[in-house]
């Protein structure tokens, strides 16, 4: 074991395991001094999320080890985001911080909790740990969040006005007055509390002693700038792009998407992919299956439905694609299209094959697109994802929009429909090879993997970070 230990907390989320795990794999590769504990937090078992064992490698990583918590009751069982759920994590993770410590193998020498896990500060401070967070987000959004925070708790603005707003905000962290038609959802959610929890969580996070953000210099220099000049904001480290390039192996149906994916030619190919949770009405899926048939290009297409009307969070897969595609689509764009289920999405935008990417713009996939040089196309849903769109069009112009203000959330479970005209354009202008922002994904991807590399902008973050924390530890 090593001398220094660390104790990462990530919320229940797959994006969020998949990227703090990504970090502590990081972590134990960079220094031999570094032992890393996960503490996994049991989520209700209505929620379907698959245990980290079923989607990540995690076996025999030297210095990582993984501890599942005890499932715990809470008056709030279907939120897992919710601030009853976290408080009811802490005695969980208080006893394991207490084993931890009594082992004698290591000195905990910092606890950094995901950016929903705040609540836990308060272990971190009751032991006496330095805490820290793990934005798992932009720094750009990081900026926009303790903003909006700033401007509740220091000029008492009720941020759920700007809901359905024409005002356009100046945030430090842009560049471009945001509008507030871009604004998380939950921001705006007055009846509900969720604006008041998010900002809550904001004001945590300014008593840590330092953010740790899932990005890279490159690609955010302005936000991480504007961050790194505000002395009322803890030290940022950039430390992206964390992706995770886990296989299942041996899965049929991915043997088969990737085999159609070597039969079509290099770039020529949409693929279409709305993350876990993303899925559309009938009438939406009608439009989207009119857009790529009049587009002609080639496409992918991963379709899922919800499960559950009364959860919105968990999607799956169809019995039978052509209960709610147009009649007779499949037989007439078998030539050129394929329409899925699951996608094994790093593993698509990996292929040469494919030349765009109609995304939600969650992190993971703009940081994945990135990485794989593959453009995007913005059709925004939830959280944050306005807000990334908005970014990736006008911030850093590296995406073409579909829609940029669409949502589909818990406060607005029916969106305004897309039309066809507006996909099929969007493909259309995506996939022209002359289109500039082909050029700017393409460079982007190489500064994504120098930034990586020993001397880059994020592996000196992580070793400034590193001796920081053993210095004060």
């Amino acid at each position: 074991m090593g001398k220094f230990e660390l104790i990462l907390i990530p919320s229940p989320g797959i994006g969020h395991l998949a990227s703090t795990i990504g970090l502590a794999k990081l972590l134990v590769s960079r220094d031999e001094r570094l032992s890393v504990t996960v503490l996994i937090i049991q989520t209700p078992p209505e929620t379907n999320i698959k245990s980290y064992k079923d989607i990540f490698a995690t076996d025999s990583i030297s210095g990582l080890q993984f501890i599942e918590l005890p499932r715990v009751e809470s008056s709030a069982p279907n939120s897992v985001l919710s601030d009853e759920f976290m408080a009811a994590q802490k005695k969980p993770v208080r006893y394991a911080v207490e084993k931890i410590a009594e082992s004698g193998k290591t000195r905990i020498s910092g606890i950094i909790v995901d950016m929903f896990c705040t609540q836990i500060i308060d272990v971190a401070n009751e032991f006496g740990i330095p805490s820290y967070v793990f934005f798992t987000s932009g720094a750009a959004t990081l900026g926009l969040t303790l903003h909006l925070q700033n401007l509740r708790d220091e000029f008492s603005k009720d941020i759920t006005e700007f809901k359905d707003s024409d005002v356009q905000l100046s945030v430090p962290t842009f560049v471009n007055p945001v509008p507030a038609k871009v604004l998380p959802s939950i921001l705006l959610d007055k009846t509900g509390g969720g604006s008041a929890r998010f900002l809550n969580m904001a004001k945590r996070i300014r008593e840590t002693k330092g953010i740790l953000i899932n990005t890279f210099l490159e690609l955010e220099s302005h936000a991480l700038k504007s961050l790194s000049d505000d002395e009322n904001i803890p030290p940022v480290y950039s430390v992206g792009p964390i992706i995770n390039f886990t296989k299942k192996g041996n899965n049929q149906e991915e043997d088969l998407i990737i085999k159609w994916l070597d039969n079509q030619p290099i770039s020529s190919v949409v693929f279409l992919c709305f993350g876990s949770m993303g899925s559309f009405d009938n009438d939406e899926i009608k439009e989207i299956a009119s857009a790529l048939e009049r587009s002609g290009h080639r496409f992918l297409w991963s379709l899922r439905k919800l499960s559950r009307k009364d959860k919105p969070s968990v999607s799956s897969d169809y019995e039978n694609f052509e209960d709610v595609l147009p009649k007779g689509f499949l037989e007439r764009i078998s030539a050129r299209g394929k329409v899925i289920g699951w996608s094994p999405q790093m593993e698509v935008l990996s292929h040469s094959a494919v030349g765009g990417f109609v995304s939600h713009c969650g992190w993971n996939s703009i940081l994945e697109s990135v990485w794989t040089g593959v453009p995007i196309a913005t059709w925004p849903m939830y959280a944050e994802q306005q807000a990334n769109a908005f970014q990736m069009i006008k911030e850093l112009e590296m995406a073409v929009e579909i829609k940029m203000d669409y949502r589909k959330d818990f406060l607005t479970p029916k969106g305004k429909i897309v039309t066809t005209e507006e996909i099929e354009n969007g493909i259309k202008i995506l996939m022209d090879p002359e289109n500039e922002i082909w050029k700017k994904v393409k460079q982007m991807k190489e500064n994504s993997r120098m930034a990586l590399e020993k001397g880059g902008s994020s592996y000196n973050s992580l070793g400034t970070f590193i001796n920081e924390f053993m210095v004060n530890a």
